[in-house]
């Protein structure tokens, strides 16, 4: 359970970022996130708001215009998009046009995310293995579960928030005002994103320590500065010197720790 838990943990770190504090990830990181999971960014502004004590139900606070422009496109009533008016905002909202039912969403949102994933994995697959027949099947079959498993990342965030927000949430935080805030303001993206990472069990096996070591310094970037003072870039500096005197030492003394790519130019440059 090691590799999925720091899969599981380092996504979960990401996703918050990613949904409260979009300047701490790379920016063509965040613009592949949003790429994939495709929601309405005045939902999340609103999601923002609530967190930021901007949007609080039952009171005026000048917010209406920012749901109520969504209501207007998807044909909603208006009074949906009003805070003070409706508490909380209907779920059918985070469904973007999927009707009422949270399952039904999930569903949807898994069928639209695997036919998504299929169209970037399926040609890097056929590319890098399809020789022959039989590598075709490959390919095809680790497109399709590299697919599921993306598909999967996504849908379990978004029924994650449904969870908390309307499934889970109020029999256990309460239904009043107050609970429906808390709910909003970061309880239902926080069950969003520790259920996502979970995902990682749709991967082979064999993967999963590779993608929980790509997600792991993304995550610790949350938490980090992008950024040093001149004064303090020895750190990085130290971590990189000892980081590679690891690599290089593992490379001399037992060559098939260090897998892929990285692994057979360094055993050849350091055989020579």
């Amino acid at each position: 359970m090691a590799d999925p838990s720091i899969f599981a943990a380092s996504c979960a770190s990401i996703m918050w970022a990613w949904f409260y504090a979009p300047s701490a990830l790379p920016q063509s990181y965040n613009k592949w996130i949003s790429s994939a999971a495709a929601v309405d960014p005045r939902l999340i502004e609103a999601l923002r708001r609530c967190r930021k004590g901007e949007l609080r139900y039952g009171e005026e606070t000048g917010q209406a215009p920012l749901l109520q422009s969504m209501c207007e496109d998807y044909k909603w009533p208006l009074e949906w998009g009003d805070p003070a008016i409706t508490v909380p905002f209907p779920c059918e909202m985070v469904h973007m046009g999927c009707g009422p039912s949270c399952e039904y969403h999930a569903f949807s949102r898994f069928a639209r995310s695997f036919k998504w994933s299929m169209a970037t994995y399926l040609p890097l697959n056929i590319l890098a293995r399809s020789k022959n027949p039989a590598g075709f099947r490959r390919a095809l079959i680790s497109a399709m579960r590299s697919s599921s498993f993306l598909a999967t990342f996504i849908t379990l965030f978004y029924y994650g928030v449904c969870l908390a927000r309307t499934r889970v949430g109020p029999h256990l935080l309460g239904k009043a005002r107050d609970s429906r805030q808390t709910i909003d303001g970061g309880v239902c993206v926080g069950c969003g994103c520790f259920m996502c990472g979970w995902s990682i069990f749709f991967e082979a096996a064999s993967r999963r320590k590779d993608m929980a070591l790509f997600v792991a310094p993304r995550a610790l970037a949350t938490l980090l500065p992008r950024r040093y003072p001149l004064d303090k870039q020895w750190r990085e500096t130290f971590v990189f010197a000892f980081s590679t005197a690891v690599v290089f030492t593992c490379v001399r003394e037992n060559r098939s720790r260090v897998r892929g790519v990285l692994g057979s130019v360094l055993g050849s440059v350091l055989e020579t």
